[in-house]
């Protein structure tokens, strides 16, 4: 009798140790990789949106999504304008890799003021280069891009299964934000019919199509480039309001608000679709704001420039259930950071060989952050906008040739042209006024001699030769 209780418990502890042992049950949601929308808003600001402190711009819908994410204040794109921004993003490599350092050509501004002859630019991503998308098809999803691509002539050569309005022009054309466009692979809608509304509309008619796939849109909205145009009845609302802190213009005020507007419908309609909860959402600009549209103060300088209003810019993401609502991250970043951790999130067959960014999960998950130094090569010449608002290192150019390096709270440039240095000091200083190059030599040779190490690893290239029709009295 005993011996027959014993075997009965050690049979019901057996079956309860299988029954522990048994695998939780786990939903589809977690083996599905997650929908991944990148929204990347062309010449907007560090300092454009609510949430990043603007008070007289209006975005009710941003500022409700960074309280869903990660807002990064240290945040930088890849380049100081268009074209080398997104061919960083897009391929995740630094300039030197792939040559694309500016919209061509390299030797912007009177020839009798450039000392030396530039590094001549490359217009698009040689089409060799294992590309994002490209990568995210290798990882099981369809792709789409819906707005400006301009890195390559031809986005489905590139990674993009389905494009609207992509190809290798740079902006929407003179008074192009409205029907009938002036760009490349779109339908003219009806007169007067709004860009950027447009735009919206399609990825919507996408997502509503496509939700049962796992897919990846990329959202590169011309706005808020030039020409500025906003709506009518948008301009005359901010007619009414008082700017202030540099940011006064109706009409671009007015832009910024239909992009917030397009914003807010775009996640809608991943809502109302039931995959809010598994779609990766990274918002950004692709370089800083033209500081003669709108200042962003206390940034130094805008597009263009590699003082931090050229380079600085708004970064938020959001991953329900991974990324904690109200978080903020002050850990140095760029876009160039994006293609790796994608890559680590969609775990795809075939891998980009080589990537110069790091993965930002660690960040991202609330864990430690890793500590990576930002570098910026741009070994070519940008005009002026506007003289006396650039606030560049001279009145003729927003770019001369040159290097950057941040480190920490550190950032150290060099100019080829004269071989000068500034040091700054981003903690305290993050308007780069005050240079600490002589109070702080043991700094200064520090990060000139790592962003030399760099720059022999990277192979950039160096412009030494001499314009001989450079004219230093004129």
């Amino acid at each position: 009798m005993i011996s027959r209780t014993i075997k009965i418990l050690f049979i019901s502890l057996l079956h309860l140790a299988i029954l522990r042992c048994k695998p939780a049950k786990t939903k589809l949601q977690d083996l599905k990789k997650p929908n991944i929308v990148l929204i990347n808003i062309d010449d907007l600001g560090y300092k454009d949106l609510g949430f990043m402190g603007s008070e007289y711009y209006e975005t009710p819908n941003l500022d409700a999504f960074a309280k869903e994410g990660m807002v990064f204040y240290n945040a930088y794109a890849g380049a100081a304008n268009c074209a080398p921004s997104r061919a960083c993003l897009i391929s995740g490599l630094n300039t030197p890799r792939h040559g694309v350092y500016t919209v061509s050509p390299s030797d912007r501004g009177d020839i009798k003021t450039r000392k030396l002859i530039p590094i001549k630019n490359t217009a698009h991503l040689n089409d060799t280069i294992f590309t994002l998308p490209q990568m995210l098809k290798s990882a099981g999803y369809t792709t789409a891009s819906f707005g400006k691509w301009h890195i390559g002539k031809d986005p489905n050569k590139q990674g993009i299964d389905y494009n609207i309005g992509g190809s290798e022009k740079g902006h929407p054309g003179n008074g192009g934000y409205f029907s009938p466009y002036k760009i490349d692979h779109i339908t003219n809608g009806k007169k007067g019919e709004y860009l950027t509304d447009r735009l919206t509309d399609e990825a919507i008619h996408y997502i509503n199509k496509n939700k049962d796939t796992t897919f990846f849109i990329y959202m590169p909205y011309y706005t808020v480039h030039t020409p500025i145009m906003g709506k009518e009845d948008l301009v005359a609302k901010f007619k009414s309001k008082k700017g202030q802190n540099g940011q006064n213009r109706p009409d671009y005020a007015a832009m910024v608000y239909a992009m917030d507007q397009n914003v807010g419908r775009l996640l809608d309609a991943l809502k109302q679709n039931g995959l809010e909860e598994n779609t990766l959402v990274i918002f950004t600009s692709d370089n800083g704001g033209i500081r003669s549209i709108s200042e962003q103060n206390p940034l130094r300088a805008g597009k263009g420039s590699y003082y931090e209003g050229g380079i600085r810019v708004p970064l938020v993401i959001k991953w329900p259930g991974k990324i904690r609502p109200k978080s903020t991250s002050t850990a140095p970043v760029s876009n160039l950071d994006f293609y790796p951790t994608l890559q680590h999130v969609t775990n795809p067959q075939k891998r980009a060989r080589l990537l110069d960014g790091i993965n930002l999960e660690p960040i991202l998950y609330g864990e430690q952050p890793i500590a990576h130094n930002l570098y910026f090569h741009f070994p070519i010449y940008l005009q002026k906008y506007d003289q006396l608002k650039d606030q560049g290192r001279d009145p003729l150019f927003r770019t001369r040739p040159g290097s950057v390096i941040i480190s920490g709270d550190w950032k150290l440039h060099e100019y080829f042209e004269d071989g000068a240095l500034e040091l700054y000091n981003l903690k305290t200083d993050i308007g780069e006024k005050n240079n600490l190059v002589e109070q702080n030599p043991a700094k200064t040779k520090e990060l000139y001699e790592e962003l030399n190490r760099w720059r022999t690893q990277m192979k950039a290239p160096v412009p030494t030769l001499i314009n001989k029709a450079y004219d230093p009295t004129y």
